[in-house]
């Protein structure tokens, strides 16, 4: 008679009956194909509402854990500060492996595409040539978040600081994002940070090499900042850019005209009306350049044009009144001023050459008169359109 000599496997002191080992086997392996198709597994929202949840939290406990000595033992069970040292880096390092960074360092890398040693791999972040980031906001987060979408969605509550700190987050994710360095430079300048949106329009001028918008842009500012020889250069790279934009030599204009160079701002202002004989402003502007010169006849011609093309706008026939007091056309001036006044009653300058008019006049009444036609000194000024 034969005898079954097989024994009974121990674990642990437990005896696992035979049903039970036979049912493991399947178990396992449905197990294991769990596993392994677990990443492409779609999980309901609320599990992925709790997994993106605990992986911000897995980030935030990330620390800076220091590398043991290279003369100690590196073995993590055998008691030793190192060998803890160790396994605390191995633990740290597999969450910031999951998250996509560097143990340590909070440094973004691609664990799936990048190659050590080759500069030019698929997966590395490389910073884009000529591109400012100071414009950027640097941030890192779990999951790919769609930051300029949510500059729009802020921007239509009236939360504009919001909506440029999600605008610097999109262009910190994508430097070469036209779209996101665009509306950067239009939030910067509705919030009053100036710096921040001339830098903006310089880089989206990098961005746009044949654009000459963006510099023209970037020269107002500028202009508005006092800036001007800035200024100057940036409208001319704009006109080398687009020699029949009429606004870069608009721009050009006002920065000379802002320091002085009355000559050159006369050339671009002339350029500009020259390219568009009914540009009511920048016929304004040479109007007041003439004015400057002492150029009195001629600024009181350019002036008249701008004012039937500008008939609403106040400061231009404020202007135009100063032109024809300087050629003692007096009843004219009055004319214009009053016409300014009216457009503008709060307008200041205007009042002030009437009141000035009037009582000029009142002293003619009682003593001699300025023969018509003739020159008068006056403190009238005129103003530039933008």
């Amino acid at each position: 008679m034969r005898h079954d000599n097989s024994k009974t496997p121990r674990f642990a002191g437990l005896t696992l009956p035979s049903a039970v080992r036979t049912a493991l086997v399947p178990v396992s392996l449905v197990a294991l194909g769990l596993i392994v198709a677990w990443a492409d597994a779609p999980l309901p929202p609320a599990l992925g509402t709790w997994l993106d949840s605990e992986r911000q939290h897995a980030r935030l406990a990330v620390v800076r854990v220091a590398f043991p000595a290279p003369e100690q033992p590196l073995t993590p069970g055998d008691g030793s500060a190192a060998g803890h040292t160790l396994a605390a880096w191995v633990r740290t390092n597999d969450v910031a492996q999951a998250e996509g960074r560097s143990a340590g360092t909070g440094i973004v890398v691609d664990a799936s595409t990048s190659t050590p040693g080759n500069e030019d791999a698929p997966g590395l972040s490389r910073a884009a040539p000529d591109v400012d980031t100071s414009l950027a906001l640097p941030h890192v987060h779990g999951r790919r978040v769609d930051h300029l979408s949510r500059a729009h969605l802020l921007r239509e509550w009236d939360d504009l600081s919001g909506a440029l700190t999600e605008c610097r987050r999109a262009v910190h994710d994508a430097p070469e994002d036209t779209a996101a360095v665009s509306m950067v430079a239009e939030l910067a300048g509705l919030t009053g940070r100036m710096d921040l949106a001339v830098r903006a329009y310089g880089q989206l001028g990098r961005l746009l090499p044949l654009d000459a918008r963006p510099l023209v842009r970037q020269a107002r500012l500028l202009v508005s900042m006092g800036r001007h020889p800035e200024a100057v250069a940036a409208g001319e790279e704009a006109v080398l850019r687009n020699p029949e934009y009429v606004e870069a030599y608009q721009v050009l204009g006002r920065a000379h005209l802002a320091q002085g160079e009355l000559s050159a701002a006369m050339l671009r202002f002339q350029q500009a009306v020259h390219l568009n004989p009914e540009h009511g402003f920048a016929l304004n502007n040479l109007g007041f350049t003439y004015l400057r010169a002492g150029e009195n006849q001629k600024a009181a011609e350019a002036l008249t044009q701008a004012a039937a093309l500008l008939p609403h706008v106040a400061y231009v026939h404020n202007n135009l009144g100063v032109a024809f007091e300087r050629l003692g056309q007096e009843d004219d001036a009055r004319a214009a001023y009053a016409a300014a006044m009216h457009l503008s009653p709060r307008y200041v300058q205007a009042r002030v050459n009437a009141d000035r008019m009037r009582r000029m006049a009142q002293v003619d009444v009682g003593g001699a008169q300025t023969p018509r036609g003739q020159s008068r000194s006056t403190q009238g000024e005129g103003v530039t359109s933008p």
